[in-house]
């Protein structure tokens, strides 16, 4: 049995988020830069390299960690 681990996830999908809105804010400023072509290269760049670590956030902690059967903290007790 695995336990999911919910705080990397709800990080991962913070990061998302803020690398999807970072992108839309950052195309409706290009119109004013020197290079407008340039700017969209590095902002697409960084925005593809958070959303790809995001996505593996999501990914590792939905799989989670394998729960060791001898320690007794992680097993559920019955009453």
């Amino acid at each position: 049995m695995r336990r999911r681990n919910l705080r990397v996830v709800i990080v991962g999908v913070v990061l998302f988020v803020m690398a999807v809105l970072f992108f839309l804010f950052m195309l409706s400023i290009a119109s004013r830069s020197t290079d407008p072509v340039e700017l969209m290269k590095t902002v697409g760049m960084v925005s593809g390299v958070v959303i790809g670590l995001a996505c593996t956030m999501i990914i590792v902690g939905l799989v989670g960690k394998k729960v060791d059967a001898t320690q007794p903290s992680l097993v559920s007790r019955s009453v």
